[in-house]
């Protein structure tokens, strides 16, 4: 199939092309050209500005795609800018596990109707929650409910993140600075980078319309891995209500995800237990130096 893949340049957007590519697809990645990295085989870049009508347009005149995988669609205008601009037939849109009201154990995809949401057009705010729920509330105005999927994941770990979330805590305790952690006991559901990129990759051929959530299956407690990091480290944390804040301090309640939507595709996502602890390893060796 001829994909168009919106981003995709860095972090999960590295393993979701090259599994495309491994799938046999023909893909073409639409970008600000300020990246080009070195993929599995060859692919074919288009420069533009996703969220400017006309950029897109000249871009993307006279072709068509099976399929538009949209990683960075951050709010409703973004949409906007897109979809009536280009010729495909399916749409898949990375969204994520935030736009949710409430955190519990077990959350499932009707617990956020994205077309019965109020519809603003609005361009990327601070407001990450409500923007990416807009971009799900936009696309109901340009495709029927069959020609689409929402990809709902919570927070993504890996060796690619960029964010430095993970490694807060590791340089924290490797280098003996005080965080403030608001809730130790508190435990998060989270996705790995390689799942996160390869899902989306196979929904390209095991397509299922509407939002369906990707997570590993297990939550974590914050302490847990503090504690991982602590044995595997030999330091101590010293958390004090004085120190750096952590980056998921806020989080409500114990929550995770369900995914039987998803896995009745086929897909496994990978057990916590299974890439987590080795991940924090990995980044110890290299914070360590």
């Amino acid at each position: 199939m001829k994909i168009l893949v919106v981003g995709g340049t860095r972090f999960f957007g590295i393993p979701m092309v090259n599994a495309l590519i491994r799938n046999g697809h023909e893909v073409t990645i639409a970008t600000r050209g300020n990246a080009k990295p070195a993929f599995e085989s060859s692919v074919e870049y288009v420069v533009m500005d996703r969220t400017d009508e006309s950029s897109v347009k000249r871009a993307l005149a006279d072709r068509h795609f099976d399929i538009v995988i949209d990683k960075i669609a951050y709010s409703s205008n973004d949409v906007k800018a897109l979809l009536p601009n280009v010729s495909f037939d399916r749409y898949i849109q990375m969204s994520t596990c935030s736009v949710y009201e409430d955190e519990h154990a077990d959350i499932t995809e009707d617990e956020f109707k994205g077309w019965e949401y109020e519809l603003n057009w609005t361009d990327r705010t601070p407001d990450y929650q409500e923007i990416k729920r807009q971009a799900e509330r936009a696309v109901y105005e340009y495709l029927d409910p069959s020609k689409f999927a929402l990809v709902r994941y919570p927070i993504v770990m890996g060796e690619n993140d960029y964010t430095g979330r993970l490694d807060f805590y590791i340089e924290h305790i490797l280098n003996e600075k005080p965080m403030n952690i608001d809730d130790y006991e508190h435990s998060m559901a989270f996705i790995y980078e390689k799942d996160a990129g390869e899902f989306i990759a196979f929904l390209a051929d095991h397509f299922v319309p509407g939002p369906v959530n990707g997570c590993s299956k297990d939550a974590v407690k914050i302490g847990d891995m503090v504690e991982y990091i602590e044995e595997k480290s030999g330091k101590r944390a010293i958390i004090s209500p004085d120190g750096d804040a952590a980056p998921y301090n806020g989080a409500r309640d114990v929550y995770s995800f369900n995914t039987d939507k998803a896995e009745a595709t086929g897909y496994k996502f990978r057990e916590l237990k299974d890439w987590l602890y080795p991940l924090l390893e990995v980044r110890i060796k290299a914070l360590k130096g």
